[in-house]
């Protein structure tokens, strides 16, 4: 099983990142993508896939919540690490029109150096999109095509906006988060996208899944935020597989083969 997005470098994570040879191969998890969200964390990700390069794929990108702490410099650096890293690539960025005060001018603007950064370097990209799809179809439309293709993680959006992204070259990943009774319509959708372009994620720690469906309980944060263990990768497979009344041997097969398309072998 390939983990399509985490930030396995998060504080939360960090007893988790020191063991993970203990925990990853025993439940069959093969790859994961550790995404950056901000400069001040990009050194974290990379010492991880330094450390486990077999199974860390890194991502760099400044994350639309923290756009406000990026340095001048800040695309230099990440082209710096995709030269260091060429199994790197870019994320996790995006848009955002659910924070409070966002300003979608600068994240179209940074958004879009990321997009070049991805055409540039040959390379996939990762993509946050909150109540902002308009704005990322016609970003996305507008810009030149990714070579590589893009996936947006967590996907929320309709049937009708998961086409237009797919007719870009989108895939789309599931999250055990969508397992809330609140996000049955999510799940329809991902019923019915096509298999070729299906990803599975923990985005770990973020995003946890239903209580009755985690399987790897952390201690929850000071703010009583729930933690999310990466390992709970297994229970989103077996979820969109019986989602997609798969076999686990059948769709652990196809979404190797998705991953290794969009990310590399």
């Amino acid at each position: 099983m390939d983990d399509a997005h985490n930030h396995l470098q998060s504080p939360q994570l960090t007893s988790i990142a020191s063991s993970l040879m203990s925990w990853a191969p025993p439940l069959g998890i093969a790859r994961m993508v550790v995404n950056g969200t901000k400069e001040s964390d990009w050194h974290h990700v990379a010492e991880l896939a330094a450390a486990h390069p077999s199974i860390i794929r890194p991502a760099f990108g400044l994350h639309p919540w923290y756009l406000n702490q990026r340095t001048t410099h800040w695309r230099d650096v990440i082209e710096q690490q995709l030269v260091a890293y060429p199994k790197a690539s870019i994320g996790e960025c995006g848009l955002d029109r659910w924070i409070h005060d966002h300003d979608i001018d600068d994240q179209q603007k940074v958004f879009r150096e990321h997009l070049a950064l991805a055409v540039k370097h040959d390379r996939p990209i990762t993509i946050h999109c909150l109540k902002a799809w308009g704005a990322l179809v016609d970003t996305l439309q507008s810009a030149t095509k990714l070579p590589r293709g893009f996936l947006v993680h967590a996907f929320s959006g309709s049937i009708e906006t998961a086409h237009q992204l797919e007719s870009l070259g989108a895939y789309f990943s599931f999250s055990g988060y969508f397992l809330h009774e609140r996000k049955g319509t999510i799940c329809e959708t991902y019923s019915q996208l096509p298999i070729e372009r299906l990803l599975i994620e923990t985005d770990a720690p973020s995003m946890p899944l239903p209580e009755e469906h985690n399987r790897f309980p952390l201690p929850p944060e000071e703010d009583e935020i729930p933690v999310n263990h990466p390992g709970n990768l297994v229970v989103v497979r077996d979820a969109l597989a019986k989602l997609r009344g798969m076999d686990t041997d059948e769709l652990d097969d196809q979404l190797r083969m998705n991953f290794s398309r969009l990310f590399g072998k």
